[in-house]
């Protein structure tokens, strides 16, 4: 069965190399190519001692850009390397074939991602090929995994190989540091480039640093480094601190930046679509919607081309504006551009109309975004959830919550949040403890505010303590322990329900655990140890308070004691 499987197999790659000719014919050759390593390995999946005569008959045809091409089409890389090594050293090799630089650098590619560190170092030690650019790829391997660590090993190893002569590496560290934020030590490698001057930083050196500080929010640093650039900066540069500038606000400085690439009129520098639609983004986080627009009719005296992004800035900063009705004129020049608008455009809309206090507008724009075909995700059913809780729509905030998951969209926890503020205002007590328990079928896990919001609640509602300490087990199961807020409230709900002994228990534990009660709860847990004539109880707690916690206004606390006619033995000076 095998022998007939090579044998249909081989018969298609002649006929694909006999009508080989042009681009079509290398993408024919390539599928050839693919089909007999495809065999080979299924003789024997590892590609361990195979016979690689069937490459035989594609030796006339290899070249750089062949191989290179059928590296890139393999789906994993013992087919790529059994390739590899074969066109190495053909046989035969009528047009004297060698790999390329451009090779090595394919197959060092396809090794890496698979984290094949040893079969890609040892490929490039027996050619000689590791070299300071080849090296960089390792650096940025480690850095994409995470290892920091691995990632400055093989840099001092290309300083050592290089004699420091190794730019490629350098700006491969700093990349690594500044997608992991360890800006610090960048710039002490950057400061090492500059004092050194074994090399000359490159346009590339430069920019990665300018994006780390910008990154970070030190745009202080970053216009620094900008202004002390050695080389001549490229868009990608301007970019990059037009984008970091606009971020911290400083849209005017932004806008000197773009006017001065205008000014000076060099062809490579001229602000592009990304300039344009930095600067409308920043324009319209400050609500400078006039200046903004009028960006949008300066692209087209710089040839350049609104895109989706352009128009979804300016839409956005219009209904964060409350400017709707202008928002979905843009939306229509948009179309009329040939653009499409995609669920950010309309999540925006449904924001505007929020904003606008048209809350049924926007249920309505929802079920449009549907009808149209896009994919709606959480923030497009959260903007409209929220504005339901806003306005005590419960019932049709947790409709949409339910439509969520029917639709596989896991509900935010910002947006349950939110309905369980709704529902304990309105006191719909039952329902949100239901919908607290119902969260993990929902998609999502509750966090300490959507235990703290029902229970804090609870605690003020009388004969609903039993529920209080139901949701505490079920909370601290799940992770989340809690605050002083929390056990404050507690004890006052406590004391309010009558239940003294239990107010004692969890006083106890609070300040065991170093948290204070707030005033009022220990004025409503005095008052009721006075007031069950339990002087000595009353006296513990505060006694107890001085000496587990750090309490800066003692002199309130006693004064609570004070006003229920508990007064302190001389002993207890609350110092």
């Amino acid at each position: 069965m095998l022998e007939n499987q090579r044998f249909r197999a081989e018969a298609a790659m002649a006929i694909a190399v006999r009508t080989l000719g042009g681009s079509s014919a290398t993408i024919s050759l390539v599928s050839s190519i693919t089909s007999v390593l495809q065999s080979l390995k299924h003789q024997n999946p590892r590609c361990s001692n195979l016979n690689p005569s069937p490459l035989l008959q594609f030796s006339q045809h290899l070249n750089a850009n062949l191989v290179i091409e059928v590296i890139k089409a393999q789906d994993e890389p013992h087919t790529a390397l059994l390739f590899f090594q074969w066109a190495s050293d053909p046989k035969p090799n009528p047009n004297n074939y060698f790999h390329t630089q451009r090779c090595y650098s394919a197959m060092v590619d396809l090794l890496l991602s698979h984290s094949m560190y040893s079969t890609a170092l040892s490929i490039l030690q027996s050619s000689n090929n590791l070299r300071d650019f080849m090296v960089g790829k390792f650096i940025k391997s480690y850095g994409d995994r995470g290892d920091i660590r691995g990632a400055i090993h093989w840099f001092d190893r290309a300083k050592t190989i290089e004699s420091g002569r190794c730019l490629f590496s350098y700006n491969a560290i700093l990349g690594v540091l500044v997608r992991a934020n360890r800006m610090n030590l960048a710039q002490a490698i950057f400061d090492q480039i500059l004092k050194e001057r074994l090399v000359r930083p490159d346009v590339s050196t430069y920019t990665t640093m300018i994006r780390g500080y910008c990154k970070l929010g030190m745009i202080e640093d970053a216009k620094k480094v900008f202004d002390e650039m050695l080389c001549k900066p490229n868009l990608i540069t301007y970019n990059t601190i037009i984008a970091g500038l606009c971020r911290k606000g400083l849209v005017e400085n932004a806008q000197e930046i773009v006017d001065h690439m205008i000014a000076k009129k060099d062809s490579s520098c001229l602000p592009d679509t990304v300039t344009f639609t930095t600067l409308i983004d920043g324009y319209c986080k400050k609500g400078e919607l006039e200046l903004a627009e009028k960006c949008l009719d300066e692209m087209s005296n710089w040839n350049c081309e609104p895109n989706v992004l352009t128009y979804n800035s300016l839409i956005n900063g219009l209904c964060l504006m409350g400017k709707v009705d202008e928002a979905k004129r843009q939306m229509t020049k948009m179309r009329l551009n040939g653009l499409k608008s995609d669920v950010v455009t309309h999540t925006s809309l449904l924001k505007g109309l929020c904003i606008v206090g048209r809350s049924d507008d926007a249920a309505e724009h929802l079920k449009e975004m549907i009808d149209l075909g896009l994919k709606l995700d959480v923030k497009s059913y959260g903007v409209v959830v929220n504005e339901y809780c806003k306005h005590g729509r419960t019932a049709e905030a947790i409709a949409l919550l339910d439509e969520m998951k029917l639709r596989g969209i896991n509900p935010s926890v910002w947006s349950f949040n939110e309905l369980f503020r709704a529902l304990t205002n309105a006191g719909e007590y039952d329902r949100a403890i239901l919908v607290l328990k119902q969260m993990p079928q929902m998609g999502c896990s509750p966090n300490f505010l959507s235990y703290s919001t029902v229970i804090c609640s609870l605690c003020g509602v009388k004969g609903r303590m039993r529920d209080v300490e139901d949701l505490v087990v079920d909370m601290v199961r799940r992770g989340h322990g809690l605050d002083s807020s929390m056990y404050s409230e507690i004890v006052k709900g406590h004391c309010e329900d009558g239940d003294l002994e239990m107010a004692l228990g969890m006083f106890s534990e609070m300040v065991e655990k170093g948290f204070i009660i707030n005033l009022q709860s220990f004025s409503v847990f005095v008052k009721e140890l006075c007031g069950k004539g339990r002087i000595s109880d009353a006296q513990y707690v505060f006694k107890e308070m001085i000496r587990r916690c750090k309490i800066l206004d003692i002199a309130s606390y006693r004064s609570k004691l004070n006003e229920y006619g508990c007064k302190l033995p001389a002993a207890i000076n609350g110092g």
